[in-house]
């Protein structure tokens, strides 16, 4: 056990900027081939990362660097608290209830980060983005709800065991509702088309990241990374069974097992992810105001729906 947590310390953070950075350069290359282009390398992020780090940017006081280092804080934090396949060292220690709470933290630090830029675009970009997660956050905490009232558990990892014993959330009964609420928000948590409104190149040149240069910019696009492998992530745990197989199969047990359970974690995750940027590419930007309008619609009211019949059951 004591080993499984170190390399979960270690490891948890490299695999997921890694598959961060590789389903951001995915995204692009899909949403290249939707529109009959041929895209850029799939390791263009990996490129950017490596130019970007030797390039001198300014810094606009100690507030703008400490902002980016908090959210970047919280995001690698809020990780260790997140099964990565049978990786997780911190899944004891509070479960679903930190997560809700740490995953206010990265667009919080952003928000005071580029604050500091006295950018009129920043001040934009930062106002729709705490509009979105205002919007999507009512229904992401009924979903919660639904999940914990039915195992009984604010453990996330007890969640993901539950499931390898009964089977996936999503396609089990009463859980179905609040996984399709998930799936209706699950854009703008991860701030793609058409939830892109908080930073919209076109209309307010990247919003709060409008000011970040060279090894800033660099750690705000790993924030980025982060930000979505985290959103995916959750919902495979939630209602795909983490790393847990279909039916009667198990994996087998040692370093073999974590291995393998790792790799098929990223698959769904990745699965998930590549249904998200088909939205992306097919829908066009929404305003900001019907953004909100959508979320507390449908999503809003189907999570509502999945709460009472859980609990009702």
């Amino acid at each position: 056990m004591v080993a499984m947590k170190v390399a979960g310390l270690v490891f948890s953070p490299i695999i997921a900027v890694l598959t961060g950075l590789l389903l951001t350069g995915a995204s692009r290359k899909m949403v290249a081939r939707v529109e009959w282009r041929y895209g850029p390398p799939l390791l263009q992020p990996f490129i950017d990362m490596v130019k970007l780090f030797f390039q001198r940017a300014p810094s606009h006081g100690e507030v703008f660097d400490y902002g980016l280092v908090i959210s970047l804080s919280g995001s690698i934090v809020l990780l260790l608290f997140l099964p990565i396949g049978h990786l997780c060292p911190l899944g004891g220690g509070g479960g679903l209830l930190v997560i809700i709470y740490l995953m206010l933290i990265p667009p919080l630090g952003i928000a005071t980060s580029g604050g500091e830029g006295a950018n009129p675009y920043i001040s934009i970009g930062v106002s729709r983005k705490l509009m979105l997660g205002l919007g999507y956050e009512v229904t992401l905490i009924l979903v919660l709800l639904s999940v914990m009232s039915e195992y009984n558990t604010i453990s996330i990892l007890k969640v993901v065991q539950a499931q390898s014993e009964s089977g996936w959330s999503l396609f089990s009964w009463p859980l179905v509702i609040p996984g399709i609420a998930y799936l209706l928000i699950m854009p703008a948590i991860l701030g793609v088309k058409p939830f892109d409104v908080a930073s919209a190149p076109q209309e307010i040149s990247s919003g709060s990241h409008a000011e970040y240069g060279g090894k800033y910019l660099a750690f705000v696009t790993v924030g980025g990374g982060l930000s979505e492998f985290i959103g995916v992530a959750l919902f495979v745990n939630l209602f795909l069974g983490g790393p847990s197989l279909p039916g009667a199969f198990t994996l087998p047990a040692g370093a073999l097992g974590v291995f393998l359970g790792v790799i098929l974690f990223l698959v769904k995750v990745a699965f998930v992810f590549s249904l998200n940027v088909m939205v992306s590419a097919l829908f066009p930007r929404l305003r900001v105001e019907g953004a909100v309008k959508y979320l507390w619609g449908w999503p809003a009211l189907i999570g509502l729906i999945g709460t009472i019949v859980v609990w009702a059951l």
